[in-house]
């Protein structure tokens, strides 16, 4: 068959040959060049057909286009495993976390002599760093930084005088950032490597014994909670000075623990701690002498489903404190006690919380303490992220105390406060407490302290 493209050319080729130039001996190398010239495009226009034909028959097979499209893939998928394989700078930071708070209060307190307005800030940055492993163990270290400024009314011209501090916030003139805990913690798995019998807990540096013992899940924070040392703490070990930690809250010491899951999430946990402590006399707690005389507290908590599918952690726990102080002959002796701290769940949105503590050995100011009380989370009036609190304390006062005539019966507090959640880092707490009988002494008129507390956390 001719092919239909090449007619115009051979038309061209045959008006050449008619035409009578040609046939002239001068032009004949031009029709010589000519022809060879159409020979030439000719060839070409050949090879272009075939090229396209072959295209064409390749078009009309789509059975072999999966395998172009997955060969494609391959390729692909090669060079994206590569990109993986290649280091990533932000590695080095997976497992690290930080949080950090900035913490204002406002308070005054009004009561018989006493008339003060004060303004206290406090700072935190918390750090806490993958430790490593040893085997199927692994560590982690937290650091704990603190500055603040302001000693609150309770160290105003004119204190309350009271046996618990109005503002637990306070961290006193220390503007320059300290490092109020540094420890390390290896966690063991007991049971082979799967830890199916739960885990051994070994903590050693500077440590606030407060993080791992008398902890309670609603009234342990004065930065978001209760603000009232005697609510903070068991008021023995805190308020009444039995816990002996070092000038910044902390202090060197060794804890171990057992974890055991019982039914699934269900935790029992066994902790033994060795702190060094300090006294009006002695400063074992900030490293001088340290575990000549140390504090010892063992501690046996229950956390998990109490009331029927709601939450609640029981604890119970005893100290021994070997270098506390006297405090009605102004000296050092050992001080011995036991206590509770429970937090139960008994509604959706109503948790309670309750302690105890009593002395078995020592002179102290007060001997008996108990406190209980009540959070109501904001999902109840459609702000979950509000909170409303109220408690009640009583401070018993020793007989040691009572003889010297300092006093007598117990100090008792009142604490209401409602946390207002602006938005997710922004918090706003007014309170107001209510203290009668202060440090025991029935004379005393009652206090009242209005405060307002502002928190950045991050």
């Amino acid at each position: 068959m001719r092919n239909p493209r090449a007619l115009p050319l051979l038309a061209v080729v045959a008006s050449l040959a008619a035409s009578p130039a040609v046939a002239t001996e001068t032009t004949q190398p031009a029709a010589v060049d000519v022809a060879y010239l159409l020979q030439a495009m000719q060839e070409r226009l050949s090879r272009l057909e075939a090229r396209n034909a072959e295209l064409e028959r390749r078009l009309a097979e789509p059975a072999k286009l999966p395998e172009v499209v997955g060969a494609r893939l391959d390729e692909v998928e090669n060079e994206v495993l590569a990109l993986t394989r290649k280091p990533d700078p932000l590695d080095k930071f997976e497992g690290v976390s930080v949080g950090a708070s900035l913490i204002m209060v406002a308070q005054q307190a009004k009561g018989g002599t006493v008339s003060a307005t004060e303004l206290s800030t406090r700072a935190d940055v918390e750090v806490e760093l993958p430790g490593g492993s040893i085997g199927p163990a692994e560590g982690r270290i937290f650091a704990h930084f603190r500055a603040g400024d302001g000693d609150g009314v309770d160290g105003a011209s004119t204190p309350p005088g009271t046996f618990a501090t109005a503002n637990a916030t306070v961290f006193g003139n220390q503007a320059s950032p300290v490092l109020m805990q540094a420890w390390y913690q290896l966690d063991i798995p007991v049971g082979a490597a799967s830890g199916n019998l739960g885990r051994i807990e070994l903590t050693a540096g500077k440590i606030d014994p407060f993080g791992f013992f008398d902890g309670n899940n609603i009234a342990d924070d004065e930065s978001e909670g209760l603000m009232n040392l005697a609510f903070v703490h068991n008021p023995l070990l805190d308020a009444g000075g039995d816990i002996g930690v070092g000038s910044h809250g902390a202090s060197p010491g060794l804890r171990v623990a057992y974890v055991s899951d019982v039914n699934g999430g269900n935790n029992i946990t066994a902790s033994l701690g060795v702190f060094g402590a300090s006294s009006g006399i002695s400063a074992g707690a900030d490293y001088l002498d340290t575990f000549s005389k140390p504090l010892t507290i063992a501690q046996l908590e229950y956390a998990g489903k109490t009331w029927p599918g709601l939450d609640g952690t029981y604890r119970i726990y005893a100290w021994n404190n070997a270098r506390s102080e006297d405090q009605i002959n102004t000296g050092e002796e050992k001080h011995a006690g036991w206590g509770i701290s429970l937090d139960q769940q008994v509604t959706s949105h109503t948790t309670l919380f309750a302690r105890y503590g009593d002395s078995s050995k020592g002179n102290l100011n007060f001997d008996r303490a108990y406190t209980l009380g009540a959070q109501i989370d904001g999902g109840a009036w459609g702000r979950a992220g509000d909170r409303i609190g109220l408690a009640y304390g009583a401070l018993s006062t020793s007989s040691e105390y009572r003889n010297a005539g300092n006093g007598s019966g117990s100090e008792k507090i009142y604490e209401l406060f409602y946390a207002w959640q602006a938005n997710d880092p922004f918090q706003l707490s007014p309170s107001v407490q209510w203290i009668s009988r202060p440090a025991g002494d029935s004379t005393a008129d009652n206090i009242i302290v209005v405060g307002l507390r502002a928190k950045l956390s991050y």
